[in-house]
């Protein structure tokens, strides 16, 4: 992934981010049961830690564009947004707890994208 490409990601993921928060707390609030808003708002939460996450990574690939671990670290930042925060959002919004077998997927991304981030900074 290019910095460009990584920056502009950040940038739209922390759009939705601050979308979704809203509409949580403005219009889901009263609309779903206290146990899917909880889910909601875990969804809404790593959504914002990942997209700052994926943000640094971004800023870090206009120093080091070479660097390849810190590219699959952005490319894992960006699944992990999608299938943990995704489907989490999608059970909280739906019900359907099927969409919360895709969660760990997601979560195993998260990791391995810091690992990446590790890895790049370890080899310096």
């Amino acid at each position: 992934m290019t910095a460009r490409l990584a920056l502009t990601l950040a940038a739209l993921f922390l759009f939705v981010a601050v979308g979704t928060g809203a509409f949580g707390a403005h219009a889901l609030k009263t609309r779903l049961d206290p146990d899917l808003m909880a889910v909601y708002q875990t969804a809404v939460q790593y959504h914002f830690w990942h997209a700052l996450g994926l943000l640094a990574v971004a800023v870090l690939l206009i120093q080091r564009p070479e660097s390849g671990a810190l590219a699959w670290s952005a490319w894992l930042l960006v699944a992990g947004l999608v299938l943990f925060s995704g489907s989490l959002y999608a059970l909280a919004l739906t019900g359907v707890r099927a969409f919360g077998a895709v969660t760990p997927v997601g979560g195993i991304a998260f990791l391995a994208g810091w690992a990446a981030l590790a890895w790049a900074a370890w080899r310096g």
